[in-house]
């Protein structure tokens, strides 16, 4: 349900919306078997939750980090010391008790790891994740899972489908055709393998699928067909010639032949209607971190300029050349302040980062190097990406979203999407041993719009193994291990507020904070 017209709600969304305030007035809140008490989903509308997000006709913003190789959640928030799991310990995934930090106040767990290499490569590694569960523990919510695939690209994709959960849109598609028409380039993608593959429902509009970017940095020198090129035209004389080509292309044998397909019409709707609007915006410019540096970029002398919040944000990620996740951030953050885009997507490749003199930002494989050192591999990951996140909530809480008071992260959520978790076997004793895929793990989520300071579902710590929860109430269900896919995929749209009605999803009001 949205205001685009006029902020007038049309006849069957007012029906709708009665229909659902009446059914609240009739129903009483629930108890869950958590912490707190949790109303019904009627309720909660009633009460302004999920509907609210749609009748203010203000957007949402979804960033989506995709951790490439398996974020294990039992080495972060949901980490089982040795103690606690008795006679197993030593032959399971468990942490000698010192290693697991308590989280004043919260259900979730910190790691702390030095080890004197990664992997097999001779770079210290001292993490400390306590800072940040502190930080954020009231914005963040750990919701357990079993997924379907321990394939890498399927299971990356099925964690932005919940595995086809609503006509195999991805989260990112359902966030962009709720509140991405009126936005430039509704979803940017700058994620790898399976996280950056689009849905499989081709019905929806074409501004809800991801526009691909490979190179964060240099990716916004090419929103603009004229400005950066020396000596070139006046707009008007290429306004012109666009004209006289497109004209052209209409009636040659190719344009003829090919003038219903629906490829041929986006294209050509692309070059004209949408390559006038992003130039008129000056994006190149507004998304543009580079420095006016001559020789090595000189800008001006292209007529080109950096963005105005270029120099700071070179100051909170000064790798943004050499990391890319360090770059992708930096792009997330200007894409969304300038509001250009609803959803983005970032996160590490498989491949080597290394920032000069030598400093690894990223080890090969990125998490699935934890098949050659586990432990090390994992806090190393969980700390790079906790910093990256740290850093671009701190730019998102210091933008104001308008003049509310809200700022931009109170309308965001980040969704830390992974393939898989690991699988929980050690060589008895060891601290040193690398691990396979497993489909049993969980996932963190981050947003001041979601229930925070939750669990959703636990952890065995006889096996390590998490358990599932009921998606509506937030009960604990211990002997739940099925696929829950469609849960985390239902309670991320929940939270975001996107109207599923007639998707068929379960409801999953346990994620939305009341």
């Amino acid at each position: 349900m949205s205001l685009r017209n006029n902020g007038r709600l049309s006849r069957r969304e007012m029906l709708k919306a009665l229909s659902m305030c009446a059914a609240g007035s009739a129903m009483g809140p629930l108890l869950t078997g958590c912490r707190d008490a949790l109303t019904t989903p009627a309720a909660l509308e009633q009460l302004g939750g999920v509907r609210q997000a749609r009748l203010d006709g203000k957007p949402r913003f979804l960033i989506v980090v995709g951790a490439v190789g398996g974020a294990s959640i039992i080495d972060s928030m949901l980490a089982v010391r040795s103690a606690e799991a008795g006679a197993n310990a030593s032959k399971l995934n468990t942490f000698a008790d010192a290693q697991v930090q308590v989280v004043d106040g919260s259900p979730f767990r910190a790691v702390k790891v030095d080890s004197p290499q990664l992997g097999n490569i001779p770079v210290p590694v001292k993490t400390d994740q306590l800072p940040f569960v502190k930080k954020y523990k009231d914005s963040m919510l750990v919701a357990t899972s079993v997924g379907t695939s321990v394939n890498h690209v399927i299971a990356q994709k099925r964690s932005l489908t919940g595995n086809g959960a609503w006509r195999g849109r991805t989260l990112q598609e359902c966030v962009a055709l709720q509140y991405g028409s009126g936005f430039p380039i509704p979803n940017v993608n700058m994620g790898n393998s399976g996280f950056s593959e689009r849905g499989t429902d081709s019905s929806l509009p074409a501004y809800c699928f991801g526009e691909v970017v490979a190179n964060p940095s240099l990716w916004p020198l090419g929103l603009d067909g004229i400005k950066g090129i020396k000596d070139a035209p006046s707009r008007d004389v290429m306004a012109l010639a666009r004209t006289v080509r497109n004209s052209l292309d209409a009636q040659s044998v190719f344009g003829k032949t090919f003038d219903d397909a629906a490829v041929l019409k986006l294209w050509n709707e692309q070059r004209t209607a949408g390559q006038s609007a992003l130039e008129v915006q000056d994006l190149i410019s507004r998304l543009n971190v580079l420095p006016d540096q001559p020789p090595t970029m000189p800008l001006s002398e292209y007529g080109l300029s950096s963005s105005p919040d270029a120099e700071r944000l070179r100051a909170v990620f000064p790798n943004y050349m050499t990391d890319p996740v360090e770059g992708q951030a930096a792009l997330a953050f200007l894409l969304l302040k300038n509001r250009v885009s609803v959803t983005v997507t970032l996160g590490p490749s498989f491949n080597v980062a290394v920032t000069p003199p030598f400093s690894i930002t990223n080890p090969p494989l990125a998490y699935d190097f934890s098949h050659n050192d586990h432990r090390s591999i994992q806090a190393f990951m969980w700390s790079r990406m906790m910093g990256t996140i740290d850093k671009l909530i701190e730019l998102l809480k210091s933008e104001p979203f308008d003049s509310s008071g809200e700022s931009l992260w109170d309308r965001s959520l980040i969704y830390m999407a992974t393939e898989f978790g690991r699988t929980r076997n050690r060589a008895e004793g060891s601290e040193y041993f690398g691990t396979g895929h497993d489909l049993n793990n969980g996932f963190m989520i981050l947003s001041p719009m979601v229930r925070g300071n939750t669990v959703l579902g636990g952890v065995d710590p006889a096996t390590t193994l998490t358990y599932g929860f009921d998606p509506r109430t937030g009960t604990p269900l211990p002997g739940k291990v099925e696929s829950n896919e469609a849960d985390i995929f239902s309670g991320i749209l929940t939270a975001m507020g996107v109207d599923t009605s007639g998707s068929g999803l379960p409801d999953a009001s346990a994620f939305l904070r009341t």
